[in-house]
């Protein structure tokens, strides 16, 4: 699960112990045996190899595969920019074979191409040549294996002027965030991540993770027989107005079948009919205004508030949201109660704390940050960035959702499906958030496992997905996590 930045991965093979040049040859044997897996051609002719190298060390790993493919009967050949580094000019040296230009003209006849030409550390545009190489690759329809990632891309950012595309990427050791950032994700095809003898550990204080169940399986709430409805959390969704009540319903039923044990819908007055009319196991519980929500928050054991869905923007929503902060509960913040800091986000800073969890897209973000998702290298180090200035969790959505805590851990989620770009899949998010949250988890894994329970169900459903689908989803990825979760050490609700 962890990610390495470029910089943090080559700390971590200077720290491994290991000499670099045997990390070169784990490399290139892992793209060789990855070729062979992937690409091993009829029984009685082997696919013809195209190794395109470049002039650092991504082309001395390029050699040392182009070696080992020809050793296992791979008919290889080599084009090549003339080597600069020394290990790359070591590993040229080992190669037997010809050495071609690196020009478009190396492709023909290539069964498989290993792209070798240039790694994570690229951090300019590719030029003429290779902009020409690159696309003359991605029309051939030739399978391509990249190493490490293809041909200019960023290794950090995710970006690309113009790239290589790859059909399966070799990450060695861990991936880089371009493995799992857009385009890059896209860009890089399957990725396979290669041990190549770094001692497990060395890296000390992993802060990027690609997030998966085990990021927070063992904080995940499991009900136990002697808990009560109480003990499993009380969530209240404040609502809007009688035209835009289906969001904090969304939210709220999203949030109950998490596993929240009650879940209120805070009603104004001209909403209740309307609400009451569409719910059943979530209450409804009527208020006018700030002064009549810090009344609700009289009840001690509601433990957290989602507010921002459908609530409307502007001075009234401002008052709802420091109201529900001076309160002090676990907070979930999002769409109306975000863009109603639009004008001052630090008079929303200023009263923020770890326990509050911000959900905005890339809109309602540059409202709270702006200018800084262009700034930052990546979407990981925006988020990371936004949760230390806000002194809250941030949830940065899209295909390629980062959430960050103010601390600098981040993970970014993967299992998004497309379908989730529907109306009201957001307020969904954030009632699972809530939801978890009121069951105990930390602000920053609880946003971590509904992300990825908002992908998994968006998933299973396939097609057609509405929002409305999400929630009747949840009991089906949560069965799918309940033999993990009950053989693991989930905390009992």
């Amino acid at each position: 699960m962890i990610v390495l930045t470029v910089k943090e991965m080559a700390a971590a093979e200077a720290a491994s112990g290991v000499a670099d040049n045997i990390l070169m040859e784990y490399d290139g044997r892992a793209v060789a045996n990855a070729v062979a897996a992937h690409y091993p051609g009829r029984p009685d002719q082997k696919n013809k190899v195209l190794v395109l190298c470049g002039p650092g060390n991504n082309g001395g790993d390029g050699y040392v595969a182009a070696r080992l493919l020809k050793e296992q009967g791979f008919a290889v050949r080599v084009a090549a920019v003339p080597p600069k580094t020394e290990l790359a000019k070591a590993m040229a040296a080992r190669w037997a074979g010809n050495v071609e230009s690196l020009a478009s003209a190396a492709l023909k006849d290539a069964g498989v191409i290993v792209d070798a030409i240039f790694g994570a550390g690229l951090s300019r545009p590719l030029e003429k040549e290779m902009r020409a190489l690159a696309g003359a690759v991605n029309e051939s329809g030739v399978p391509v294996v990249a190493v490490d990632v293809p041909t200019g891309l960023h290794g950090d950012s995710g970006k690309a002027d113009i790239a290589i595309r790859s059909d399966l990427t070799i990450a060695f050791h861990a991936k880089r965030p371009a493995h799992l950032l857009y385009p890059g994700r896209w860009l890089c095809g399957a990725v396979l991540v290669a041990d190549i003898g770094i001692p497990a550990g060395t890296v000390k204080t992993p802060k990027l993770f690609e997030n998966e169940p085990g990021l927070w399986r063992d904080e995940f709430p499991v009900a136990r027989q002697s808990a009560h409805k109480y003990a499993r959390g009380s969530v209240l969704v404040v609502s809007g107005p009688v035209h835009a009540t289906g969001a904090a319903r969304l939210a709220a039923r999203a949030g109950l079948r998490v596993g929240a044990g009650l879940v209120s819908v805070a009603s104004p007055p001209g909403a209740v009919a309307v609400n009451a009319a569409h719910l059943t196991a979530v209450m409804v519980k009527p208020f006018t205004g700030a002064k009549g929500l810090k009344t609700l928050l009289a009840d001690k054991r509601i433990n957290v508030l989602v507010l921002g869905p459908g609530i409307g923007v502007g001075v009234a929503t401002r008052g709802l949201v420091m109201t529900a902060l001076a309160a002090k509960r676990n907070m979930v913040l999002d769409a109306d109660a975000l863009t109603s800091f639009a004008g001052n986000p630090k008079a929303l800073f200023a009263n923020l704390n770890a326990n509050c969890v911000l959900t905005p897209h890339e809109g309602e973000f540059e409202k709270l940050f702006p200018g800084l998702l262009k700034k930052s290298v990546s979407r990981v180090e925006a988020a990371r960035a936004a949760a230390k200035r806000s002194g809250a969790v941030v949830i940065l959505k899209g295909p390629d959702t980062v959430i960050a805590s103010p601390d600098g851990t981040a993970a970014i989620n993967t299992n998004a499906p497309a379908t989730l770009a529907t109306a009201g899949s957001g307020d969904v998010l954030a009632g699972l958030v809530g939801g978890l949250m009121a069951q105990g988890m930390a602000p920053v894994r609880a946003a971590m496992a509904a992300a990825w329970l908002h992908g998994d169900a968006a998933g299973r459903f396939g097609p057609g997905l509405i929002a409305e689908d999400l929630p009747e989803m949840l009991p089906e990825s949560l069965a799918n996590l309940g033999a993990k979760l009950l053989g693991g050490h989930a905390n009992g609700a």
